[in-house]
């Protein structure tokens, strides 16, 4: 294990949890490992995941900061960016360089100076603004393309399990 990531890791945990953004909290899966963080995310005001609550991990390498974490939301979300699983595809998540299949440039790919701050901030951005040209779940973008008041519908359906699942625990 990296002891630059670990110590890297551990201060950018506690920046955050100082300066936490509004809607998004932090922490350790389990206390022992630095590597795999729990995030809840409240759904971004304005948007129709507004007033769900969202948990996911965020999972990062052992070679952190060079290589990006792996985000996957647990809590079951409909959006054109995140795959029926629950990974997230954004640009600044993905490996460093070229893009093999030259849909982004390698200056929108992950970049070392990324962090679960930046991280976040580019997930509520993609929550309130779905990219649908370049879709992880299709059905969702076709749908917000074709039919928004039916995707809305979906979502609304997405918002109210997530408040069930959350405050059963």
């Amino acid at each position: 294990m990296s002891k630059k990531a670990i110590l890297l890791l551990g201060q950018q945990l506690r920046d955050f949890q100082r300066d936490p953004i509004s809607g998004i909290s932090v922490g350790l899966i389990d206390e022992s490992d630095i590597f795999k963080w729990q995030v809840v995310i409240m759904g971004p005001t304005d948007t129709p995941y507004e007033g769900g609550i969202f948990k996911a991990t965020l999972h990062f390498p052992e070679d952190y900061p060079n290589n990006p974490p792996k985000m996957r939301f647990i809590t079951k979300i409909f959006h054109p960016n995140i795959y029926k699983d629950g990974r997230v595809c954004i640009s600044i998540l993905h490996p460093p360089g070229d893009d093999p299949m030259m849909y982004e440039s390698s200056s929108e790919r992950w970049l070392p100076v990324h962090t679960p701050y930046s991280i976040l901030v580019s997930i509520v951005c993609m929550l309130s603004e779905p990219n649908i040209e370049s879709p992880a779940d299709v059905d969702a973008a076709r749908l917000l393309r074709s039919d928004k008041k039916a995707f809305n519908r979906e979502v609304g359906k997405c918002v109210r399990d997530s408040l069930e699942d959350f405050f059963e625990e």
